[in-house]
């Protein structure tokens, strides 16, 4: 399986309790996507598509672009579903964890 997070996922996970070498082992295993002008600029039309803005919603936005570019099936793990369902409709599917 291939798994793809966006580089800004990286950085919402990480805190000062993170095991350091844990997770460099774990991100080792991962596709991690930049944000790109091109993802962003994804994940700009999808707010605007969704009626929503500002930065409760950005990185959410860039984790939909990002999964939007990915290969199919493609699928989205959050802990928070409704705004990533809002934006990426139904061309993803979104999994509750």
């Amino acid at each position: 399986m291939r798994v793809v997070a966006s580089v800004l996922t990286l950085i919402e996970a990480h805190h000062r309790r993170v095991n350091q070498p844990r997770f460099d082992w774990v991100v080792s295993r991962l596709v991690v996507e930049p944000v790109s002008e091109a993802i962003g600029r994804k994940a700009m039309a999808l707010l605007k598509d969704a009626g929503l803005h500002g930065h409760k919603y950005a990185i959410d936005a860039v984790v939909a672009a990002t999964a939007l570019q990915a290969r199919r099936p493609a699928m989205i793990l959050t802990s928070d579903p409704e705004d990533l369902e809002l934006l990426c409709g139904r061309d993803i599917r979104i999994v509750k964890v």
